[in-house]
């Protein structure tokens, strides 16, 4: 710890000598090694501490600057060892800064009376009118704010997770406010109740009001020019510049919002990409990205969600108010001037195409088209599966996490097929073959959700369902039984077993964790019953969940191959195995064929309309080549057909494996 002193006679005088008045000199400490010979015109009121001020600024271009004060009004501050403080126009108050920090340009930073640094602010998410407020804090996570907002049903539970959040936050409340070490605030105006992490830097904020910027070494946080936020946090990593306006709203880590976005009564979970837009009453699950002017996002629940320009969404229907609110799951998107009329509910990893208005709920027919024919909404089911996007997409989540924090908050499981998406694809399966059974095979169009589906769709659909689910079991067996020697079918009952009973029945997403809902129920009942009492236990709950998550897919995956293929535990066969593996390889190999086709539209002749300029056929596809590359050539297309050749071997290798056992050739 720090040991101060009082200041010497000489240095008092040598002080007043550079221009710097003091309201008591006596109430001034300073380091042992301190030495006035860098403060400069600088006015001192009530309890003030100063480090050593020695080392210097390199700036931009080269200039540098020596730490010191410089033309400021500190009121109630300690500033540590290393700092710059220089041209604040009004006054620091009750602020500790740290080490190495550099501060210029400042209009005025100050703590005016007790303040929880936007901890325990209300967010009032999916409804403008309240109801499903979710409290910021630090230690928020996507996975925390989406039982809180949406398990209304549970009051008890909700209590205790405000009272939780509120203890939190009192703890965390004070009347001084924290500047960390390696901080700059440069050309800013108003900064008032703001807790500012290290490393992080501040460049022409308009106004910081109320709020946490969790900035740290391992991932600083950076506030651009012309940004106003008004009770917020800001996490690790994050990016908010050119003019963003938030008020009411939660930034998860490694997120970047610009080029004059808005938004309030918001949640942006991490990696959420903003930019141009509108967001009113959003919950902005992981990787929500929107870039364009003429969207607005209102009164939704998004992840893995891509809205194209002009995508709208209306939650006031003109008689109640703006009480309306919809979901989009996991890797669902919008087209260009989509629009839709909440409520409503989209399935997993769909494209919402056109306008609709008749609330429908698509969420048992995941990766599907949702399209607006002639005032009409259309489901084509299952053909995202078939899309090359869909699989892009899948491939570049995991890249696209910029979180360099140790520590992060959100858990995240990137799978595209799952024990979540593939309970909805059996649903699908169930809901598509009991429409054909009661409205008759020869029917052209089934009604379903208030949309329509086309017989070829339907059929379709089926075959899309059934092929993903034939993917993601023989995915599952695979791996159960990899290298291992098996002499016996008992020994491959043995390995087939699982090792816990947790994962059976319905799974979840709870914004980007996918878990058994049974135990997301065990952790809301812990927290009811006061099991659970802290904001890290809870964190400690789902980041168990998320380790354990191979482990619980197979318990859920194993009753699901029994189910699905008619088989028993204790009658299972070699033989019954490379009867599943060979349907895996025959589902991978033709759903990658159709992704192949699905890329190869990309490079026809109409896709090359616009290149080679003024010139012949044989110049636009040169024209083509050159900026596109050749279809051959594509990293992606590369990428598949080297999926289908490992698959291919991956399970050749079993079945040899376990062909011995069956007493005939493979």
């Amino acid at each position: 710890m720090e040991e101060y002193r009082k200041l010497t006679e000489s240095e008092v005088q040598q002080l007043k000598e550079q221009g710097c008045i003091a309201e008591c000199w006596t109430d001034i400490e300073v380091a042992q090694d301190f030495t006035p010979e860098y403060v400069f015109y600088t006015r001192f009121y009530g309890k003030v501490r100063l480090g050593v001020f020695e080392g210097e600024f390199e700036l931009a271009g080269g200039m540098k600057k020596h730490a010191g004060l410089y033309h400021t009004t500190l009121h109630n501050v300690t500033v540590g060892d290393g700092c710059c403080i220089e041209n604040v126009k009004n006054y620091i108050a009750n602020y500790h800064i740290g080490n190495h920090c550099f501060i210029e340009n400042v209009d005025i930073l100050l703590v005016d009376g007790r303040s929880t640094f936007g901890n325990g602010v209300e967010v009032s998410v999916l409804n403008e009118t309240g109801g499903r407020e979710v409290m910021m804090h630090d230690r928020l996570s996507a996975h925390q704010a989406y039982i809180m907002s949406l398990y209304r049903h549970r009051p008890v539970l909700i209590d205790r997770m405000r009272a939780i959040i509120g203890k939190y936050a009192e703890e965390n409340a004070s009347d001084m406010g924290t500047i960390g070490d390696h901080v700059t605030i440069v050309d800013s105006g108003y900064i008032k109740n703001v807790k500012i992490g290290d490393y992080c830097k501040i460049e022409g904020a308009g106004r910081l009001k109320n709020g946490s910027l969790n900035s740290n070494q391992e991932d600083p946080i950076h506030i651009g020019y012309g940004v106003i936020c008004d009770d917020f946090i800001v996490c690790s990593g994050s990016k908010v510049e050119d003019g963003t306006m938030l008020t009411r709203c939660f930034v998860g880590q490694s997120c970047h919002l610009g080029h004059n976005y808005s938004a309030s009564d918001s949640l942006f979970f991490c990696n959420c990409q903003e930019e141009n837009g509108e967001a009113c009453a959003i919950f902005a699950g992981p990787f929500t990205v929107t870039h364009h002017k003429s969207t607005l996002l209102i009164a939704g629940m998004f992840s893995f969600m891509n809205a194209g320009s002009g995508s709208n969404q209306s939650n006031h229907m003109y008689k109640l108010g703006p009480i309306h609110q919809g979901v989009m799951e996991r890797g669902a998107k919008t087209t260009s001037d989509s629009y839709i009329l909440w409520p409503a509910k989209v399935g997993a990893f769909s494209l919402v195409m056109g306008r609709h208005v008749s609330h429908s709920d698509t969420s048992n027919l995941p990766f599907s088209y949702v399209i607006e024919q002639q005032n009409d909404t259309y489901l084509v089911p299952g053909v995202n599966l078939r899309s090359v996007g869909t699989i892009r997409d899948a491939q570049k989540w995991p890249r696209r996490d910029k979180r360099k924090d140790s520590h992060k908050l959100d858990h995240i499981n990137y799978n595209l097929l799952s024990p979540f998406t593939i309970q909805k694809m059996m649903k699908g399966c169930k809901v598509l073959k009991d429409l054909r059974k009661v409205s008759g095979e020869t029917s052209d169009v089934y009604a379903y959700q208030s949309a329509k589906i086309k017989n070829s769709s339907l059929n379709n659909g089926i075959k899309f369902y059934e092929t993903g689910i034939h993917k993601f079991l023989g995915n599952s067996i695979i791996k159960r039984l990899e290298e291992i020697n098996f002499k016996s079918d008992e020994e491959i009952r043995a390995r087939l077993l699982p090792d816990t009973e947790i994962g059976m029945g319905e799974w979840v997403d709870i914004s980007g964790l996918i878990a058994p809902k049974s135990e997301i129920d065990r952790l809301m009942n812990d927290i009811e019953a006061g099991v659970l009492n802290g904001v890290e236990q809870i964190y400690e709950r789902f980041a168990e969940m998320h380790r354990n998550y191979y482990t619980y897919e197979w318990t859920w995956a194993y009753d699901k191959i029994l189910s699905f293929y008619h088989l028993q535990p204790e009658t299972i066969t070699a033989k019954d195995v490379i009867g599943i593996v060979k349907q895996w390889q025959e589902a991978v190999v033709g759903l990658d064929k159709m992704v192949y086709a699905d890329a190869k539209k990309e490079f026809t002749l109409s896709s090359m309309t616009g290149f080679g300029a003024d010139g012949s056929r044989e110049e636009k596809e040169q024209d083509f080549e050159q900026v596109r590359g050749t279809f051959e050539s594509n990293p992606f297309v590369t990428e598949v057909l080297n999926h289908i050749e490992k698959k291919t071997a991956l399970g050749n290798e079993l079945i040899e494996r376990l062909s011995p056992l069956c007493g005939t050739p493979n």
